[in-house]
């Protein structure tokens, strides 16, 4: 992947048009992420994830630099992790399976009813999620994808793997899903919402709490974005709103990741820097949202279709989730949102997303970026199980039963329902809800404000939660009376305070209507007195009494409570009975278990006396075998000489490789060591063993053989017991590699020290805080100190007084050493200002900083830092740049570029006079790093094939030509300042002032 990431995966020019571009497969994208720091490649992989294709990152344990794999794999997006040699054959795996290399989609997986009928029911067991109504594409290219990665073909063979291995589901749940967003994501979206419709909806709440819903949050990008737009116009603004952003998501793990509100530092990429360093704070690699934004924002799984939808929101935001629906589900949803807004409330949807058929309900404020506004609350059934289609049914069927073109000729029980209830609801129908034996709400009637509410925290679905606190007991109470007898109910006169408002309420509870197996329901209707002091006191209608209530709720839980002891009861003496039973058997089962312990105990006595005696014979053979095998192992493999004598100096064991010191044979075992000649020179090892036998201490030296070869000769006495020796162990180790290596590092040392102080460059040494070290002679000629006034001085001290080329100052951090240090990069050379105290002035160094490593360091540990003094240079050049300036004739500097096959097919622009630009009229600002093609596309081929000749073979040459793109004629000489470059000095020639169009190879001089 490139390091740096422009929005969207690299694709050919051709597939800028969406005409191409929708023919380039999905599967095709590709992101391998391998060895690099930082986390760039996070951007890469979530942006291939989005068009569907494949993600492959380097195993973090086989990577030098683990940053960038350890950002991608955590995002959850990854395919494989894989060390970079199995790369390959999985990469071509990949690509050679059906689903990626056929041109066009495979029917097999939509024809297969009862295979995709058997994913769904997996997925819906799991996660308790229906992808019955996704659409077909959407859904067949995931799992197609799924089946290419894991190597299957068959749709079968992919249900039986998903059975097999329940972590796949997990997998394939998460691709449906598709959950990639960013920080300001389509920023002219978010521009539009902070300059137009955030100001309007804040300005309005004054008073009471403002609430956005972000429906399908993901990982939280979008929420966050919000809620810092949102804090930053209250801040100009210097107003103060209650603001409660709703983040909901099905994925679990995702909003759990959204609310740790913690993400890698890749979206420096996406915020900007002043919101970034406002509103986030740096851990580690990656950043922390601050608590104040996290504090306006709630997170919670929330599954959009099954579960009630918010109430009272002011904004919902609802991007790139309903192009993945089908049409009847994106109206369903769009009927929850219509439910959920306020009067005015905006919703925000994807820019390839509309609202369909739902005009009726909103209106467009911004066509081009999908912005509305609702047009007031529609009475809607709040059930998404009403939905026309089965749960076993599939795509096919949902096709040809409910087409898109002719969807609303389709008026079902539903729809008649829907608008029967509409009327009622325009001739001021109560408030109704269906409640369970739950009390959970399934389905809303009506305008619930003032009534429900969705409550903080976990989201449910119980009614007493949802309800308004006067409401609460009377619905609890009533309801459970209703479901227990099976008979309606009716309160009256429920005192509700609504703001600072007092509603008068009815409260009637009707058991529904049920047949065999159907699940008992009960419908809830609230409906407000119209004028409470008018109401007809003796009425017979029961008005609601919470003590009488509350009285007789006590009573029915006292007899519950009393059920549950004799239930309770009766199974404690169940279990004692039970425990009886178990505790006779287990004494039956202890006797026998004695008596054969007992027989058990005469036998391991017998078999212990026989296998002790056994034993120990057994063991000692062991224990010297093992000993004698070790001892003669340790001498053949060892590479070190070893020679055991015992107190008489007499030879007792020894190694193959002592022969080389010894002319020891077999046979000479219990020979004395003084017998046996040696091949070392100017010692007597002899002489020295004895020693050491005499004093029991270990005695080292460095020895040299007769053959030129190096040991170190080791005397130790061999020891028998605490301060008890019995001989001598003697080895001989060959250093002969070091010992020369020695002596070649002590002669290079040499020579580098004689370099060192020769070195016409000035030559600097650091430590990792900066500290210098070293420096030779002439570094303190060039800087003017003494080595004293430098060693242990640091890149920190203000005393060296280091500019720019422009002047400015250049704190300690920012001296090229001290840039090496922290990045592990050479820095340099680069162009510097030193205050010369002999000269009290500054002079001009040009300075390279290399960093050094230590073995296995990823971090380098000193660096040296060489310079030297170009002032006289540096002076040279701006005077030649000034003659440069003044010349009358034209002149420009270019640098050629050559084809693959090393012919000359453009060149660049790299300085131009102000002669060339007033004969030309092209100017050098905007010139300047451009080919003569990208200024003049229509440049004729002889004036590259010329210039070329002379950057390819250094021959000068002049001539006079015409030039059709600036229509005058020139006389040339070009010349060949450096490798792969030429230079041009031309004047423009009058009519009968010019020569022939003539090139002049040998003019060299002219």
């Amino acid at each position: 992947m490139p390091r740096k990431y422009t929005g969207k995966p690299k694709m050919p020019a051709s597939t800028n048009s969406s005409a191409s571009r929708s023919m380039i497969r999905p599967s095709l994208y590709v992101a391998v992420i391998l060895s690099g720091s930082g986390s760039d490649g996070m951007r890469g992989v979530r942006a291939i994830k989005e068009f569907g294709g494949m993600v492959m990152v380097q195993s973090e344990s086989t990577a030098k630099f683990d940053s960038m794999p350890r950002a991608s794999i955590s995002t959850g997006l990854v395919d494989f992790i894989l060390p970079p040699e199995e790369m390959p054959d999985r990469l071509l795996s990949y690509a050679k399976h059906p689903f990626v290399i056929k041109a066009e989609r495979s029917e097999t997986v939509i024809s297969d009813e009862d295979a995709l009928t058997r994913i769904f029911a997996i997925l819906r067991d799991k996660f308790k999620a229906d992808f019955t109504y996704y659409k077909p594409s959407t859904v067949t290219r995931r799992i197609e994808r799924r089946m290419s990665i894991n190597r299957i073909d068959e749709i079968r063979d992919y249900v039986a793997f998903m059975q097999n291995y329940p972590g796949e589901a997990g997998t394939l749940f998460r691709e449906f899903l598709i959950g990639v967003t960013r920080f300001f994501r389509d920023r002219e979206v978010f521009d539009l919402l902070k300059a137009n419709w955030l100001p309007e909806i804040l300005d309005r709440a004054s008073g009471k709490e403002s609430r956005f819903w972000i429906a399908g949050c993901s990982t939280g990008e979008e929420a966050y974005t919000l809620a810092i737009l949102a804090k930053e116009y209250m801040l100009q603004s210097g107003i103060n709103r209650d603001l409660k952003i709703f983040a909901t998501d099905i994925d679990r793990d995702a909003v759990l990741f959204a609310a740790n509100g913690v993400y890698p530092d890749s979206i420096a990429a996406d915020v900007p820097q002043e919101l970034l360093n406002k509103y986030f704070y740096r851990k580690q690699d990656s950043y922390q949202i601050s608590r104040n934004i996290r504090e306006m924002v709630v997170f919670a799984q929330h599954n959009l279709i099954k579960d009630p939808p918010f109430t009272n929101i002011d904004l919902i935001s609802c991007r790139n989730l309903l192009i993945y629906l089908q049409p009847v589900l994106q109206r369903k949803v769009l009927e929850f949102f219509n439910f959920s807004l306020n009067a005015q409330g905006v919703l925000l949807l994807g820019t390839s997303e509309t609202i369909g058929e739902m005009g009726d309900c909103f209106e467009s404020l911004d066509h081009k970026y999908k912005i509305y506004r609702t047009k007031g609350r529609f009475k809607h059934s709040l059930d998404a199980r009403d939905l026309p289609l089965a749960p076993n049914s599939t795509y096919r069927e949902l096709e040809s039963r409910f087409p898109v073109a002719r969807r609303d000729i389709h008026v079902g029980d539903e729809r008649i329902l829907e608008r029967f209830l509409e009327a009622l609801s325009a001739d001021n129908f109560p408030l109704a809800v269906v409640v369970n034996e739950q009390m959970e709400v399934l389905h809303i009637f009506g305008d619930t404000q003032g009534y429900f509410k969705l409550p903080s925290g976990k989201l449910s679905r119980d009614i007493s939660k949802m309800a308004a606190k006067d409401l609460a007991i009377p619905l609890s109470t009533g309801i459970q009376k209703v479901f227990r007898k099976n008979e309606a109910l009716r309160f009256s006169n429920i005192k509700l305070r609504d703001m600072d408002a007092l509603k008068i309420v009815d409260l009637r509870i009707l058991p529904l209507p049920r047949k065999k197996g159907q699940e008992p329901l009960v419908a809830v209707f609230l409906e407000e007195v119209a004028r409470p002091d008018i109401l007809d006191k003796t009425q017979a209608i029961q008005a609601y009494d919470l003590s009488l209530e509350a009285e007789q709720r006590i009573i029915d839980l006292e007899q519950e409570l009393q059920f549950t002891r004799e239930n309770l009861q009766a199974t404690v003496e169940e279990l004692e009975t039970a425990n009886e039973e178990l505790q006779a058997t287990n004494e039956e089962l202890l006797a026998s278990n004695e008596e054969l312990q007992s027989t058990n105990e005469e036998l391991q006595s017998t078999n212990e006396e026989l296998y002790s005696v056994n034993s120990e014979y057994q063991s000692k053979i062991v224990e010297l075998s093992e000993l004698h095998n070790d001892v003669d192992n340790l001498l053949n493999v060892s590479q070190i000489g070893q020679l055991l004598l015992d107190e008489n100096m007499e030879i007792r064991r020894f190694s193959p490789k002592v022969a080389d010191v010894f002319k020891v044979l077999g046979s000479d075992v219990g020979r004395s060591l003084s017998d046996i000649s040696h091949q070392l020179e100017n010692i007597d090892p002899v002489r020295i063993i004895e020693m050491v036998h005499k004093a029991g201490k270990m005695a080292e030296h460095e020895v040299r053989a007769k053959d030129g070869r190096w040991y170190l000769m080791r005397v130790i006495p061999y020891s028998v017991g605490p301060k008890v020796f019995s001989g001598t162990l003697v080895s001989f180790v060959n250093i002969t590699r070091s010992k020369f290596g020695e002596e070649a590092l002590r002669a290079s040392e040499e020579e580098f020290r004689a370099l060192f102080e020769t070195l016409p460059l000035g030559v600097v040494y650091h430590e990792a805080d900066g500290t210098i070290i070293s420096a030779n002679n002439a570094a303190a000629h060039i800087l003017g100190l003494s080595l004293d006034q430098i060693m242990c001085k640091t890149t920190m001290d203000p005393r060296w007084k280091m500019i720019r080329e422009d002047g400015s100052s250049v704190s300690g951090k920012h001296h090229p050493a001290m840039i090496a240090l922290r990045t592990g990069h050479k820095e340099g050379p680069v162009v510097r200002g030193v205050f010369h105290p002999g000269k009290n002035a500054y002079i001009w160094l040009s300075i390279t900083a290399i960093p050094l490593f230590q073995s296995g360091a990823i971090m380098p540990t000193q660096v040296y830092a060489t310079f030297e003094d170009i002032t006289e240079k540096r002076q040279t050049e701006q005077d030649y740049q000034a003659l440069f300036q003044e010349m009358f004739n034209g002149f420009s500097l270019h640098e050629i570029i050559n084809d693959e096959n090393g012919k000359p097919v453009d060149y660049r622009f790299l300085a131009v006079n102000p002669a060339f630009e007033r004969m030309t009229g092209l100017k050098g600002e905007e010139i300047l790093g451009k080919t003569v093609l990208e200024v003049m596309p229509d440049t004729e081929k002889f004036w590259i094939e010329s210039f070329g000749e002379v950057a390819l073979s250094g021959k000068p040459v002049r001539f006079e030509e015409h030039s059709s793109q600036l229509g005058k004629r020139f006389q040339v000489t070009a010349f060949r300042p450096a490798h792969n470059q030429f230079a041009c000095v031309f004047a423009e020639v009058t009519d009968g002032d010019g020569i022939e169009k003539t090139v002049h190879p040998e003019d060299r001089d002219s």
